[in-house]
């Protein structure tokens, strides 16, 4: 039998799925070389494959139309995160832009403007990976981020982060407080904060099941947490933005 965390997990990824499939998805191949040309900085080729893309039928399987363009250009985003990733750019960089164009994507009131903003995340993504020779961190702390990203559903500890990045927790653990400018327990808390809140807007699971899922030891401190970062509780901003949802469409 599944266990309830192992339950809603899939039920996250299911969630997710969903939501992306909100247009019929443009064929393999063509997605698969607007990310290699991402990755490689192919400016020219990169714009072609996304107006290729764009100009094939996409089939919209909402009623809320605005939602569901909404949706896909999330898509996009998250593709394109991964792309400048594999491209070089340290993966808090590429998860700060990703999260700066969530917000707006969230911020359009009218479906002509998906289009222009799409193009615009493309051009964005692209020139971060030409800057990534910059990059903000350490080659450790660089993977150490990438590895807290990839497991923000586990019960992380420093030794496990450490052991991935092939030092000892405590050159771990000072490097990252220098570099980074916060504890390695603040910086895992504030990427689950911001991660439960797609469970909270997108599903009705209760708030004490998103605190379990995403390692918090109960729902008190998960609400502390999140109103550290968020400024609100979990319930205010699950109800804030479901009634900004539902005045839009």
């Amino acid at each position: 039998m599944l266990t309830i965390k192992q339950t809603m997990i899939d039920q996250f990824m299911s969630i997710r799925t969903a939501n992306t499939n909100q247009y019929a998805h443009p064929p393999y191949l063509m997605e698969q070389q607007l990310l290699e040309a991402i990755t490689n900085k192919d400016r020219e080729r990169a714009i072609l494959l996304l107006k290729n893309i764009n100009q094939s039928k996409r089939i919209i399987q909402s009623e809320q139309h605005l939602r569901s363009w909404k949706n896909s250009v999330i898509s996009s985003c998250t593709l394109f995160t991964r792309a400048v990733i594999k491209g070089g750019v340290d993966p808090d960089t590429a998860f700060r832009l990703n999260d700066a164009y969530l917000n707006k994507i969230e911020d359009i009131r009218y479906p002509r403007d998906i289009y222009e903003l799409e193009h615009t995340m493309l051009e964005d993504f692209i020139h971060t990976v030409e800057q990534a020779d910059n990059l903000l961190y350490s080659p450790v702390i660089n993977k150490a981020i990438a590895y807290i990203h990839e497991h923000i559903l586990s019960d992380l500890t420093l030794e496990e982060i450490s052991s991935e990045c092939y030092v000892s927790p405590s050159y771990l653990s000072h490097l990252f407080k220098r570099e980074v400018g916060i504890s390695i327990v603040q910086f895992i808390n504030e990427k689950r904060v911001d991660e439960s809140k797609y469970f909270l807007l997108h599903t009705s699971t209760s708030i004490s099941d998103i605190a379990k899922l995403f390692q918090f030891c109960n729902q008190s401190y998960y609400t502390s947490v999140f109103k550290k970062y968020v400024k609100q509780t979990p319930r205010q901003y699950r109800e804030e933005l479901a009634t900004a949802i539902q005045e839009e469409c």
